[in-house]
């Protein structure tokens, strides 16, 4: 694969996490192309959208079919998009834990079937799953997120040993809090709280995420598949 121009398709790139990584894949030379719920652009010029809600098949087979037809194969897959519905699970309605598992989870290996008709054909591919502290550490009222965040590890490793031979990666990016929208919305005292159990002590940056997936998917990220790697400032160290 080459370091520059490969096409990358991004779910959920056109805010926080996603859109920084969407910024810091053009940088490297890519060609990205976004997908979003709501057909949100992406505000980087040059980068088109797509609409997709990766929590239905139909969706994805569609802008997977829009993006090949209309900007080639897809060689760099970001399962970015994801949702929360949190409750304590003594509450939770079966409607939140069938959402947030299909969206999450199904979506996100829906999403690598797809796009590895064209990377096995290719004997290359870059496919990075974005999981959470959550999934390795837990959270109490967070039962159905942390599984679905938990079950993509099984995920990428399983289908690292059916692709890996055909010069395909899957890899998982385990980010902590970050300094989002989500984490913008918690009062001073929630904020306080968290703060006081990451070791270095601040919220990490959506670019700071997306510089560990710029690397996953460069050539320098040729060797490492079925990885975990979180990007935490150290609070879910040793999962």
């Amino acid at each position: 694969m080459s370091e520059r121009g490969g096409l990358a398709f991004i779910t959920g790139g056109n805010r926080g996490i996603g859109a920084a990584t969407a910024q810091a894949l053009t940088d490297a030379g890519h060609r990205v192309v976004i997908g979003s719920r709501s057909g949100q652009g992406s505000e980087i010029p040059g980068v088109p959208s797509v609409t997709i809600d990766v929590g239905n098949g139909e969706s994805i087979e569609k802008a997977i079919t829009q993006v090949e037809q209309t900007y080639g194969p897809i060689s760099i897959l970001i399962a970015n998009a994801g949702i929360t519905r949190d409750s304590l699970l003594m509450r939770m309605p079966d409607q939140d834990i069938e959402e947030t598992i299909a969206t999450n989870l199904v979506g996100s290996i829906r999403l690598a079937r797809r796009v590895l008709r064209s990377m096995i054909k290719a004997r290359n591919g870059r496919i990075v799953f974005m999981s959470s502290v959550v999934g390795l550490l837990g959270s109490a009222g967070q039962v159905n997120y942390a599984a679905s965040k938990a079950g993509l590890i099984g995920a990428a490793r399983s289908l690292t040993r059916e692709v890996g031979s055909r010069g395909i990666t899957i890899n998982v990016v385990a980010p902590g809090f970050i300094d989002t929208d989500m984490t913008a919305a918690l009062d001073e005292d929630a904020k306080s709280a968290i703060l006081g159990t990451i070791p270095a002590a601040r919220y990490g940056q959506p670019s700071e995420v997306a510089r560990v997936i710029e690397f996953l998917v460069s050539d320098a990220g040729a060797y490492i598949s079925g990885a975990v790697i979180p990007v935490d400032g150290g609070l879910g160290m040793g999962h």
